[in-house]
């Protein structure tokens, strides 16, 4: 990372991660903020460890931490079994040659080997699979494709892979080495059901190609990690979610011999370079603009809705909270044109770290020069200019400033929206800002008052928004709002 600061590069794109880190210790943050404080932006993977919470990796508030959702395209593979039931599904491998007509159906693990379940190597050695099509169940620490290369080698004509519970509706588009189609973990039970129904269980899979316009998308991926932050709960990660599931991706080798070394991947190290070109974008039209102005201008002008108009799902097709989506999903043609931004400069960050109750050495690790926490007016992490809430609300009310820029037309008024948490009264003040220039700064106050004493002790979270709308109807600049009740 210092060597990319020194050839003088724009953006940092780090599709990397691990287990949460204090700031002073994490070398990825600590190269962050070097970056940041030369005007570089820097955006990073949210992680693979969903969908359980706090499973996140990077979670600097200097740091664009970005989720992982689908794109409306599919490659459709369908499971259709032989009661005329078909079960919509993905594969990467299209074949041209594999007649529709309904086999014998057969499910690896059922008798009751779990290590057959999974179709892992050498397991399907004993079971009759020959020109059958196989259900396998995902997990056991073996790579999809390899239970495909399973199946195959023991004869099997085609394969049905099936979620696991936590994984539910989350499908992926795999280059697999025999017909396939991935499934849902609701389908793969009711192919169960359908199995131990008959004496002769029946099915193929279907190829239907690419499909454009799935109306959910996006749906966030059942893997992308999720929040609370555990290094600095009172800064809400991730920030935003942008595409991640099924993208077409360079590739070392050719899989097929046929095509360009291309790859589906699945990750947040795919949805993170999608971010990092989106800002690129914007550092290109506006370079001016600083890292947390970038950020501020894709977190609040992202969409809150999927293609149907209805809430972000998650990967059990329920509305997802805020600490799945972040923001929402990235809206970059909105992004250029935010309205307002909510900045940070690199000493800003000064007494927020020290507010942490970090010593002042660990301070100077992170800003590389000397602090003197003791001289410095320290800050809670909700205070920090930061275009998200995080709340740990106890039976006190707490008050925040927020300072938002206007980069939009020089005479402009907003109103404020409020979309308060479930038990929890907000008080915004002033409730309308006027700006008379560009780059006129506007402070406001936000109260939150907790109402509901009962939600106390047991972790219970709730979300809301702030959202600032202009006269003219031409902006609309929202943030996120998570209060935990501890």
């Amino acid at each position: 990372m210092d060597a990319a600061i020194e050839d003088g590069v724009d953006i940092l794109s780090l599709s990397l991660g691990g287990p949460p880190f204090e700031f002073f210790e994490d070398s990825i943050a600590l190269g962050a903020f070097a970056a940041i404080r030369n005007g570089i932006f820097v955006s990073c993977s949210a992680g693979n460890e969903g969908p359980g919470y706090s499973t996140l990796s990077n979670e600097a508030p200097w740091i664009l931490t970005v989720g992982a959702s689908s794109i409306d395209r599919k490659i459709s593979a369908s499971a259709k079994l032989g009661n005329g039931k078909e079960f919509h599904g993905e594969s990467a491998f299209q074949p041209k040659d594999f007649a529709p007509m309904l086999l014998p159906l057969v499910y690896a693990g059922e008798n009751g080997n779990e290590s057959c379940a999974f179709c892992a190597p050498g397991s399907l050695e004993s079971v009759d699979v020959q020109g059958k099509v196989v259900l396998c169940e995902i997990g056991g620490d073996i790579a999809r494709i390899d239970k495909g290369q399973e199946v195959k080698k023991a004869g099997g004509a085609a394969m049905i892979l099936m979620n696991s519970e936590i994984r539910g509706y989350t499908t992926l588009a795999d280059p697999h080495v025999l017909p396939a189609a991935h499934v849902s973990y609701q389908a793969g039970l009711e192919i169960k059901e359908y199995i131990n129904s008959t004496s002769a269980p029946t099915a193929t899979v279907l190829f239907r190609g690419t499909i454009i316009g799935d109306p959910v998308a996006p749906v966030v991926a059942s893997f992308s990690s999720r929040g609370p932050n555990n290094v600095s709960p009172g800064i809400l990660k991730p920030d935003i979610i942008g595409p991640g599931l099924n993208i077409l991706a360079a590739w070392p080798v050719s899989l097929d011999h046929a095509f360009p070394p291309m790859n589906m991947i699945s990750g947040t190290s795919m949805s993170c370079p999608h971010l990092s070109g989106i800002a690129a974008l914007l550092k290109n039209s506006h370079p001016d603009w600083s890292p947390a102005a970038i950020k501020s201008a894709i977190m609040t002008t992202a969409h809150k809705a999927n293609l149907e108009g209805e809430p972000i799902l998650d990967q059990w097709l329920e509305p997802a909270d805020v600490f799945a989506t972040g923001s929402g999903h990235v809206n970059p043609l909105q992004a250029n044109d935010p309205g307002l931004i909510y900045d940070i400069e690199p000493n800003d960050y000064i007494p927020y770290l020290c507010g942490l109750g970090y010593t002042d050495k660990q301070v100077g690790t992170i800003l590389q020069q000397k602090v003197r926490c003791s001289e410095v007016k320290i800050i809670e992490e909700a205070q920090l200019n930061y275009p998200s809430f995080s709340i740990e609300m106890g039976n006190t009310s707490q008050s925040y400033t927020r300072t938002v820029t206007n980069v939009g037309p020089a005479n402009s008024t907003y109103v404020v929206e409020v979309e308060a948490p479930l038990a929890v009264e907000m008080s915004i003040s002033p409730a309308t800002l006027t700006f008379q220039e560009v780059k006129e700064k506007l402070t406001y106050l936000v109260e939150f008052i907790p109402e509901d004493e009962s939600l106390r002790g047991n972790n219970t979270f709730v979300q809301g928004s702030i959202k600032w709308v202009s006269l003219s109807g031409e902006y609309s600049v929202s943030i996120p709002i998570s209060v935990i009740f501890n």
